[in-house]
């Protein structure tokens, strides 16, 4: 098992579980982009508003027992009606970018690309433009989870080699739309997110285990390609007028190997395969990485020569949501539930030899506060796939506690250091070599928190869901505003 002072000290910069040393806006180059992020079905509500149609997050977050406290997202924290005063405090703060999704049924109600509902682009307009109105970039998500319930029901969604036409038709109609002033794009948000945990362990929508050797790896196969498709759209269509980049968000647990013996090593190894390789290997080379073909076999679907062709390069960045780290050792027996787990021949540990946690605990039970797993993460993608990285999502929540009082809530030292150490570790992958172009805090807001409902909080700032959804600023969002405008000031190191 691997010993904490040992590593601490074996890692260099490293020490007390943290990167050394204070981080300042200085340590970034000045064309460092630093936003904030969400996703539309977490913030937006409005769910019969506008036109939109239904989508699986509707459906599956009104099935009996789905979701912890029994809520949905049909109001969330109403972002459909208080855009404006959002974008408001993303300014105020001083952050000049902003991650957002748009939700494909508010475009086309039933995801099939047959009638644009012009309300849905409307909305989407509004907010680029209020953005740029105040010099904040838009960073566009077309995907992050929420298909159009119709696709699911009518064909299986992403079950079905068809939802890649589907998609590239979507994709054509927001560049088409948007694109002369949107010039980052993201295909899809953490498709094994989507693979996993809607196809196999079935905690988030549309929440099927009914094959789970087959159904992840076909849902995983067809996002990929979904990409691919779009990007291929953008490039040949519209990237010479609009210049723009088009990237694909992965998320990684980071896998550190629980000790020197060369099984667990391996076993580190095969874990990233499974998290990062899963999905970039396919676009730096043209097939799945080998160690999955080994495990799985026939349940991972084949390229084609033709499908290889649209693969091959087929994105402009890698934006990585990195949160927290695990140690990793091999095993024979698996004890995990799901597949995919049980496939990978590992456990994942969550604690030092002395039996001390491998970082504060934050909220969630899967994170833990892990600042030296960013750096690795961003030093092996780098190493590995060499394109230009965006941290597209990046935070940690607090529980949701109304016997708190309000102020106490605000008070959240406990992100301001996560912040802090994280960013630390940010700059020193930079020094390291790793070619990291910004950083995208999660979230703007507390907000629907998928199968936990509302019983998380991630934001930056607090939404009082008890009285009319009124917006506070926590201390997090007050220390990043003091970061960024040091640097604006050229006020030297922030304390």
């Amino acid at each position: 098992m691997v010993k904490k002072d040992e590593f601490l000290r074996e890692n260099g910069e490293i020490e007390n579980g943290s990167v050394k040393g204070q981080v300042s806006r200085s340590d970034f180059p000045p064309n460092f982009v630093f936003g904030v992020a969400t996703s539309a079905y977490q913030i937006e509500g409005a769910c019969k508003e506008g036109g939109r149609g239904p989508s699986i997050w509707d459906a599956f977050s009104q099935t009996e027992g789905k979701i912890i406290d029994k809520c949905n997202g049909n109001v969330a924290v109403d972002h459909y009606h208080r855009y404006m005063e959002d974008v408001d405090l993303i300014a105020k703060l001083g952050f000049d970018a902003y991650r957002f999704s748009i939700s494909w049924s508010r475009i086309f109600p039933d995801g099939l690309g047959t009638k644009v509902n012009e309300n849905g682009i409307t909305f989407y307009n509004n907010i680029i433009n209020a953005l740029l109105e105040r010099g904040i970039q838009p960073y566009v998500t077309l995907y992050h989870w929420d298909l159009p319930l119709h696709l699911h029901e009518s064909m299986g969604g992403w079950l079905n080699k068809k939802i890649i036409e589907y998609f590239a038709v979507y994709a054509d109609t927001c560049f088409a739309s948007f694109g002369d002033r949107v010039k980052n794009w993201i295909t899809i948000n953490e498709p094994l997110q989507t693979a996993v945990n809607g196809y196999d362990t079935a905690i988030f929508a549309p929440g099927r285990r009914e094959n789970t050797l087959v159904e992840p790896f076909l849902v995983a196969h067809h996002q990929i390609l979904s990409h691919a498709a779009a990007v291929s759209i953008y490039r040949s269509k519209y990237k010479d007028k609009q210049g723009g980049q088009v990237g694909l968000v992965v998320d990684c647990e980071w896998a550190e190997a629980n000790s020197d013996k060369t099984e667990d090593k391996s076993a580190a190894a095969r874990r990233l395969d499974f998290q990062l390789g899963w999905f970039l290997h396919p676009l730096y080379y043209g097939d799945y990485p080998e160690v999955m073909r080994e495990r799985l076999g026939d349940q991972l679907p084949k390229f084609s020569e033709e499908d290889k062709k649209y693969l091959l390069h087929s994105l402009d960045f890698i934006g990585l949501n990195q949160y927290t780290s695990r140690f990793i050792s091999h095993v024979t027996e698996s004890t995990e539930e799901s597949y995919y787990y049980k496939s990978q021949a590992m456990e994942r540990i969550v604690e030092w030899e002395d039996g001390q946690a491998i970082g504060e605990k934050a909220a969630s039970e899967w994170l833990y506060v892990v600042p030296w797993g960013l750096q690795k993460c961003l030093n092996y993608i780098s190493q590995k796939y060499a394109t230009p990285i965006y941290v597209t999502e990046n935070g940690m929540d607090d529980e949701d506690n109304d016997t708190v009082p309000l102020d106490v809530m605000l008070d959240d030292k406990l992100r301001v250091r996560y912040f802090k150490e994280y960013l630390a570790s940010v700059a020193q992958a930079m020094k390291d070599g790793a070619d990291v172009r910004g950083y995208f805090a999660w979230s703007l807001l507390d907000n629907f928190e998928w199968a936990q409902g509302y019983t998380k909080r991630f934001g930056l700032v607090f939404v009082d869901y008890k009285n009319g959804l009124t917006r506070h600023p926590k201390s997090s969002a007050y220390w990043f505003s003091r970061f960024l405008k040091a640097g604006e000031n050229k006020k030297g190191k922030e304390e």
